[in-house]
């Protein structure tokens, strides 16, 4: 699918023209006739003879950036100056800092922030562990964990590649819950170790957020945190991904009419989210799952799992879901199905594989940057299509939950996650759409709505008082 221009690839270009003629105008041509975008144009000084003008453009990748880049030095008259991309701009030095919440302005707010005074605040934790929920800033923090082995769509890339991405998750737990997150790289791949170091730096942590480690290792951590922790653990890939998909699927089955315990789900992806959104569709009433993989449909007969442990995730799979036995490729597997739900790789479906799908069809793809079928060839027979992309109707995207869910779970002082709190997220992130609003290119809100995050964290705190694990 053709991509169009993004702020993701945005630049600002810094150009001298001569200040009489048609130079302006050929600016914003040449940006135009290259496929490009001009968004900003602004005239920074100005003379007899010369203008110096900042330029800011969308392009659809970085090379197609560089090509406009280019097309603009060739413009007869331009000077070309300094180019910026305004992303790595945002992200020089960082994008989140640590703040003090008093000042420190003399002797005396020294000797109660810091040595002899917080000796007392010390020991009265050292005699009731619990205070530190009240004295320190356990009660609203929460540890961003990864080992940088699956980040994005970029694959193992390390901690050190994976860093801008969890400081990205910090800056928006504080953005829209309020809540001080911190980025633990950490460089090891190890599970045994990273379970080790998790459980080592719980002290300091109301939460654990587990992002981008790869599957299948990410089940066993997060399994083993969860039984050796007092405080609640959260894989985002898998949950927040999870709950998202349900919230859009309550939604877009209201738009069509439909119950979702008398649909036929066909999934693409069966990895760390696919198996999370599989699991809590199955608790919230889906009868009739089939998953694909690159191998095709997933079932007890394959041969792959014949063999495969009880435990495995993918053996999971086969025994709780196809009961038709349906056989064969995910082409074959989407016809007749009501509902579709990528999260696995780009165009594995096409315009005539989404046609064959029942009346009143849902498509979720949501592999990113790319769908597993364009969103506006599915839109031709779909009754609700959806993406992970935010240039398209009904965007899924996990920062719709994560913070409100664990806003919920810290005032709730929740030991733990459970599937009963997933549900009453989900259920709470549908109803922020109203009757009026719900649309097939409105079936989930904003992130931008002021009401998500309350309502997603109102869910979650009463869910965990009434499954018992609130403090």
């Amino acid at each position: 699918m053709a991509t169009a221009p993004s702020v993701s690839y945005s630049m600002t270009i810094r150009l001298e023209v001569p200040a009489s003629g048609t130079s302006v105008s050929q600016l914003t041509t040449a940006v135009e006739s290259s496929g490009g975008s001009v968004t900003g144009l602004d005239v920074t000084a100005s003379g007899h003879e010369k203008l110096r003008i900042d330029v800011t453009i969308a392009a659809s990748s970085t090379s197609h950036a560089d090509q406009i880049v280019q097309r603009l030095r060739d413009v007869e008259g331009v000077v070309l100056g300094k180019v910026s991309d305004r992303t790595f701009l945002m992200h020089l030095g960082g994008k989140i800092e640590m703040a003090s919440k008093h000042p420190i302005r003399n002797r005396d707010d020294l000797s109660m922030v810091y040595t002899p005074g917080v000796a007392r605040v010390c020991m009265a934790i050292a005699q009731n562990p619990e205070d530190a929920r009240r004295l320190t800033i356990k009660r609203n923090s929460v540890a961003v964990v990864t080992d940088g082995s699956a980040v994005l769509g970029l694959g193992n890339i390390g901690p050190k590649a994976a860093l801008p991405v969890m400081e990205g998750k910090a800056a928006l737990f504080k953005r829209f819950a309020g809540i001080d997150a911190w980025p633990l790289c950490l460089d090891t791949q190890d599970t045994d170790a990273i379970v080790e170091i998790v459980k080592a730096i719980a002290p300091g942590f109301a939460g654990i957020n587990l992002e981008d480690i790869s599957a299948p290792r990410c089940f066993e951590i997060e399994a083993r945190l969860r039984e050796a922790l007092d405080i609640p653990v959260f894989h985002d890939d898998q949950h927040g991904t999870a709950i998202v998909v349900l919230a859009s699927l309550t939604n877009a089955l209201r738009v069509v009419g439909k119950s979702i315990d008398g649909v036929r789900v066909v999934m693409s992806g069966a990895g760390a989210a696919g198996t999370a959104i599989l699991r809590l569709l199955i608790a919230a009433g889906v009868k009739n799952a089939v998953v694909a993989d690159i191998h095709g449909v997933v079932h007890a007969g394959r041969a792959d799992l014949v063999d495969a442990a009880p435990e495995s995730a993918l053996r999971w799979i086969a025994d709780n879901t196809n009961p038709e036995n349906l056989t064969g490729t995910l082409k074959e597997a989407v016809a007749g199905a009501d509902v579709f739900i990528g999260v696995s790789a780009p165009d594995v479906l096409a315009g005539e594989d989404v046609a064959t799908m029942a009346e009143g069809a849902i498509v979720f793809a949501l592999a990113n940057p790319d769908p597993e079928v364009d969103p506006a060839v599915a839109r031709e027979t779909a009754a609700v299509v959806a993406t992970g992309r935010s240039d398209f109707p009904n965007q899924i995207n996990n920062v719709l939950v994560f913070p409100g869910v664990f806003r919920g779970l810290l005032d709730a002082q929740s030991r733990t996650v459970t599937t009963s709190m997933m549900l009453a997220a989900a259920q709470a992130l549908a109803d922020v759409v109203t009757s009026d609003e719900l649309n097939p290119n409105y079936i989930i809100p904003s992130v931008f709505n002021d009401k998500v995050a309350g309502a997603v964290a109102g869910a979650v705190r009463d869910a965990a008082r009434a499954a018992g694990v609130a403090s």
